[in-house]
């Protein structure tokens, strides 16, 4: 089971990658040549589903994309969809970061969760969408040097309170909700 990845984010190819290759799913790299996909829609699958149909188009090969989200309890769910884009069409992850501490300076509640949509798009059409989700809290200051986006920010009790981006690839790997998604693919996919 061979599939393109749609991702243009290294930091998300290399986990996609590694935790793919682990359940026994090849993928090869997007082409270097195939231009940004415009993320218009409104949720999570039907971003996902852009990315791997414009790949599919491009390549003529089943193609696999996600797309992710911080869904924050106390701003409402929000910067959902718009995480990579909270502080503008072009923020950094640094500009994210600073705008959700801002955003949450004097909160109390600071639950929050990571949810991912994997999809799969064939050349004949057809589709398969799944999900994972990760729940945390948003700390106080960042915490770590590892991972990427709000990996910094995001502790996650179940595993005893460390921010994804204290552990390392591995840990991360293990329970994040980008490998949750993949797993549940894998699983969908009978492989």
């Amino acid at each position: 089971m061979n599939f393109v990845l749609a991702t243009a984010n290294a930091h998300k190819a290399d986990e996609m990658r590694a935790v793919l290759s682990s359940l026994g799913i090849t993928v090869s790299p997007r082409p270097a040549d195939v231009p940004d996909v415009d993320e218009t829609a409104p949720d999570l699958e039907g971003n996902a589903l852009l990315k791997a149909r414009a790949l599919v188009a491009a390549t003529g090969q089943p193609a696999v994309a996600d797309d992710t989200g911080l869904f924050v309890d106390a701003l409402g769910g929000d910067p959902g969809v718009r995480s990579a884009r909270y502080d503008g069409d072009d923020a950094t992850d640094e500009r994210n970061r600073v705008k959700l501490l801002r955003e949450m300076n004097g909160v109390t509640d600071r639950s929050a969760r990571f949810r991912t949509v994997i999809a799969v798009a064939y050349p004949d059409g057809l589709f398969v969408a799944v999900e994972g989700a990760l729940e945390g809290v948003i700390t106080e200051e960042p915490r770590g040097t590892g991972g990427f986006g709000y990996d910094a920010l995001f502790a996650v009790p179940e595993a005893g309170g460390v921010t994804l981006a204290e552990m390392s690839a591995d840990e991360k790997n293990a329970l994040s909700h980008r490998a949750r998604a993949l797993v549940a693919l894998a699983e969908r996919l009978g492989a």
